[in-house]
Protein backbone atom coordinates (compact mmCIF):
# COMPACT_ATOMS: atom_id res chain seq x y z
CA UNK A 1 0.00 0.00 0.00
CA UNK A 2 1.47 3.51 -0.91
CA UNK A 3 1.61 6.41 1.30
CA UNK A 4 -1.22 8.14 -0.39
CA UNK A 5 -3.69 5.49 0.23
CA UNK A 6 -2.51 4.77 3.52
CA UNK A 7 -3.46 8.35 4.16
CA UNK A 8 -6.23 8.20 2.24
CA UNK A 9 -7.64 4.87 4.63
CA UNK A 10 -6.94 7.39 7.69
CA UNK A 11 -9.02 10.22 6.25
CA UNK A 12 -12.00 11.28 8.39
CA UNK A 13 -15.19 13.48 8.21
CA UNK A 14 -13.36 16.34 10.10
CA UNK A 15 -9.86 15.90 8.01
CA UNK A 16 -12.07 17.36 4.44
CA UNK A 17 -13.78 20.91 4.64
CA UNK A 18 -15.97 22.80 2.14
CA UNK A 19 -16.92 20.65 -0.98
CA UNK A 20 -14.93 17.49 -0.49
CA UNK A 21 -16.51 17.28 2.98
CA UNK A 22 -19.84 17.98 1.31
CA UNK A 23 -19.02 14.88 -1.66
CA UNK A 24 -17.92 12.97 1.46
CA UNK A 25 -21.29 13.79 3.15
CA UNK A 26 -22.97 12.49 0.35
CA UNK A 27 -21.30 9.52 -1.07
CA UNK A 28 -20.29 8.52 2.43
CA UNK A 29 -17.17 8.65 3.61
CA UNK A 30 -15.61 4.97 2.09
CA UNK A 31 -17.47 5.88 -1.19
CA UNK A 32 -14.99 8.89 -1.17
CA UNK A 33 -11.90 7.57 -0.36
CA UNK A 34 -12.66 4.97 -3.23
CA UNK A 35 -13.30 7.87 -5.67
CA UNK A 36 -10.80 9.97 -4.41
CA UNK A 37 -7.98 6.93 -5.19
CA UNK A 38 -9.43 6.12 -8.80
CA UNK A 39 -10.25 9.56 -10.20
CA UNK A 40 -8.65 11.96 -8.43
CA UNK A 41 -7.12 14.89 -10.47
CA UNK A 42 -9.76 13.60 -12.81
CA UNK A 43 -12.41 16.32 -15.01
CA UNK A 44 -16.02 13.82 -15.40
CA UNK A 45 -19.42 15.00 -15.76
CA UNK A 46 -22.32 13.18 -13.31
CA UNK A 47 -25.10 13.31 -16.11
CA UNK A 48 -28.36 14.44 -15.45
CA UNK A 49 -30.97 11.92 -13.82
CA UNK A 50 -33.20 12.30 -17.10
CA UNK A 51 -30.37 10.84 -19.36
CA UNK A 52 -29.36 8.58 -17.11
CA UNK A 53 -32.78 6.54 -16.85
CA UNK A 54 -33.61 6.90 -20.37
CA UNK A 55 -33.33 3.06 -20.45
CA UNK A 56 -35.58 2.22 -17.64
CA UNK A 57 -38.17 4.85 -18.98
CA UNK A 58 -38.18 2.87 -21.75
CA UNK A 59 -38.45 -0.49 -20.61
CA UNK A 60 -41.43 0.82 -18.66
CA UNK A 61 -42.47 2.02 -21.85
CA UNK A 62 -42.31 -1.07 -23.77
CA UNK A 63 -43.71 -3.09 -20.84
CA UNK A 64 -46.96 -0.75 -21.12
CA UNK A 65 -47.48 -0.79 -24.85
CA UNK A 66 -50.78 -2.68 -25.80
CA UNK A 67 -50.40 -2.29 -29.26
CA UNK A 68 -52.37 0.56 -29.96
CA UNK A 69 -51.86 3.10 -26.87
CA UNK A 70 -48.82 5.42 -28.74
CA UNK A 71 -50.51 8.49 -27.57
CA UNK A 72 -51.50 7.58 -24.24
CA UNK A 73 -48.18 6.67 -23.26
CA UNK A 74 -46.69 10.13 -24.75
CA UNK A 75 -48.96 12.06 -22.68
CA UNK A 76 -48.22 9.84 -19.41
CA UNK A 77 -44.20 10.23 -20.11
CA UNK A 78 -44.19 13.74 -21.51
CA UNK A 79 -42.91 12.51 -24.76
CA UNK A 80 -43.37 13.22 -28.32
CA UNK A 81 -45.83 10.20 -29.97
CA UNK A 82 -43.30 9.48 -32.72
CA UNK A 83 -40.39 8.65 -29.84
CA UNK A 84 -43.02 6.68 -28.31
CA UNK A 85 -43.29 4.50 -31.81
CA UNK A 86 -39.39 4.36 -32.08
CA UNK A 87 -39.12 3.12 -28.63
CA UNK A 88 -42.06 0.26 -29.41
CA UNK A 89 -41.15 -0.65 -32.60
CA UNK A 90 -39.72 -3.50 -31.38
CA UNK A 91 -42.73 -4.35 -29.82
CA UNK A 92 -45.59 -4.00 -32.18
CA UNK A 93 -45.10 -7.33 -34.13
CA UNK A 94 -45.14 -9.43 -31.10
CA UNK A 95 -47.88 -8.15 -29.46
CA UNK A 96 -50.18 -7.89 -32.21
CA UNK A 97 -48.86 -11.80 -32.56
CA UNK A 98 -50.44 -12.35 -29.50
CA UNK A 99 -54.26 -13.76 -29.52
CA UNK A 100 -56.53 -11.44 -28.02
CA UNK A 101 -58.20 -12.30 -24.78
CA UNK A 102 -60.71 -15.20 -24.83
CA UNK A 103 -59.11 -15.94 -28.48
CA UNK A 104 -58.41 -19.45 -29.34
CA UNK A 105 -55.49 -20.41 -31.52
CA UNK A 106 -56.07 -21.88 -35.22
CA UNK A 107 -53.81 -24.90 -34.18
CA UNK A 108 -54.82 -25.34 -30.50
CA UNK A 109 -55.83 -29.13 -29.87
CA UNK A 110 -59.64 -28.81 -28.55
Amino acid sequence: MSLTEQLVSELTLDDLEGEQRALAECLGLEAYKRLLLMYAGSTFTVRMPDKVTIPLRNKRIRSEFNGYNWGELARKYNLHEKTIRNIVSGEISRIRAEPMDGQGSFFDDE
